[in-house]
């Protein structure tokens, strides 16, 4: 059984809903498997005048014969089942049915029901209108086919548009929340199956029984498999968004081996910059790739640094470690593909997931009031002389900056780490007007003593330490 974990903020969003003395209507979108349904569920349980109807790729007859037999039954209307109605009458009938405590109304998979009549967004309109606005009543409408909840339920030109009181974009579980799947200590260092389940619950219920036993392991079992249905995950992720599915996963691929910059991105695919936009705006849509620019730049958008990333890490690790290798992989020869994987895995792509789990970390640890000021934005930095940061905190209406680093490797890191970033201190301060500079190391092997003894001494400098897993 899946653990239900973290969603704190969309239950609390929910119950809010719940809670108002006038009816809500609350979209719920994001990618498969990403929890949506448990969300719901999780939520019911303390909800009993409730129903829960799951849409199916089924005609609109069939789901209206399924959502009115789901009516007739929770309110005991027997002649219900086998009339002949419409939309309209059910949803009519089970408003006039009276309850204690506020009905809820969960449509899940509602994409379907826009795909087997294009009207059908206008049918429900009508009904809000009519029936529920006034009826004190909650509608949830819950999909997972991105693109089409956005145009059949947030877009200018949907009939729903400006109907829904709010909206949950499910996002996968962040990492700090990650060792709760596992029942293990906040500080265990799980972050090898974070770089390959990213915070999808479903993939992470299939890395369970593998912690601390054998991590590659549990990929060969679960990613390499032919059988397995991570082999194959990411066409049944986009196959159902787009059309040109050959065309994104080019693209996606060419982001995966290190291709960030626009440019560079057209020059591996051998096409113009002008024919990529509309696919990447796709992908961002679909919150799957990212576009990332300097910490310090003032108006980001129209920034010439920007940098393309994939957000989703199965995605990441898909694309660079089982996609170039599928010919390997149908010849039968998994044993070659994870040992590729197993030369490159943290040195070409654990130690990126870290930096990026150290960025997360720092709100955290601004929370416990480690440093004197608050936090504005946390980034990175890359560009010119400088070169790169892997952490660049510019504090709230203050002058302070905060330059780190994060070292993932199985050797504690020494002073020439500091140095560096030390060198960087009097360009960064021109970027930023800040006269007040602090500096932060992760590593994940400890650090040397010349380094702890100069930390000592300095309360500028910061060091975090984690633990390097044996099973790497």
């Amino acid at each position: 059984m899946q653990k239900f974990v973290n969603r704190k903020n969309e239950l609390a969003c929910l119950e809010s809903q719940y809670n108002s003395t006038e009816s809500s209507f609350v979209v719920l979108y994001g990618r498969r498997r990403v929890g949506k349904t448990a969300l719901i569920v999780e939520f019911l349980k303390t909800h009993s005048n409730s129903i829960y109807f799951l849409a199916t790729e089924e005609s609109e007859p069939q789901n209206l014969n399924y959502f009115k037999s789901q009516v007739a039954d929770f309110t005991g209307n027997e002649l219900l089942k086998t009339a002949t109605v419409d939309w309209q009458t059910v949803f009519k009938a089970l408003i006039d049915y009276k309850t204690e405590t506020k009905k809820v109304i969960a449509i899940d998979e509602f994409q379907y029901l826009g795909i087997s009549n294009s009207a059908f967004p206008s049918i429900l309109q009508k009904i809000w209108d009519t029936i529920l606005k006034d009826a004190n009543i909650m509608l949830i409408i819950c999909g997972s086919l991105v693109s089409l909840m956005k145009s059949q339920t947030l877009d200018y030109s949907s009939p729903l548009y400006g109907r829904r009181t709010a909206q949950i974009n499910l996002k996968p579980i962040p990492y700090k929340y990650y060792h709760e799947f596992y029942d293990t200590k906040p500080d265990d260092n799980l972050l090898p199956f974070y770089a390959v389940t990213g915070g999808v619950p479903k993939y992470i219920e299939m890395f369970q029984g593998y912690v601390k036993e054998d991590f590659y392991k549990a990929i060969e079992d679960n990613i390499l498999n032919e059988h397995s249905f991570l082999f194959e995950e990411p066409y049944f992720l986009l196959q159902k968004e787009v059309t040109e599915i050959g065309s994104y996963f080019s693209l996606i691929k060419a982001i995966s081996m290190g291709n960030h910059k626009l440019s560079d991105i057209a020059a591996n695919l051998e096409l113009k910059q002008t024919g990529l936009t509309k696919y990447l705006k796709v992908l961002m849509d679909l919150n799957l790739i990212e576009r990332d620019v300097p910490i310090t730049e003032k108006y980001p958008e129209k920034s010439k640094s920007g940098l393309y990333r994939i957000t989703d890490r199965f995605i990441t690790f898909w694309f660079k470690f089982v996609y170039p290798f599928r010919s390997f992989l149908e010849r039968g020869e998994k044993e070659y593909v994870l040992e590729q994987i197993k030369k490159g895995f943290v040195q070409n792509y654990l130690s990126f997931v870290y930096e990026e789990i150290c960025r997360e970390k720092m709100w955290d640890l601004s929370s416990k009031g480690i440093w004197d000021f608050r936090f504005e934005r946390v980034g990175r930095y890359w560009g010119g002389k400088i070169g790169e940061i892997d952490i660049v905190v510019i504090g709230e209406k203050s002058n302070a900056i905060i330059l780190g680093e994060c070292k993932y490797s199985s050797s504690p890191k020494g002073l020439s780490v500091l140095h560096e970033l030390q060198k960087k201190k009097d360009a960064m301060q021109k970027l930023t007007n800040a006269n007040d500079v602090r500096y932060i190391i992760f590593g994940a092997s400890g650090f040397t003593q010349g380094l702890i003894e100069e930390a000592s001494k300095d309360n500028t400098i910061t060091l975090i330490e984690s633990e390097f897993p044996s099973y790497l």
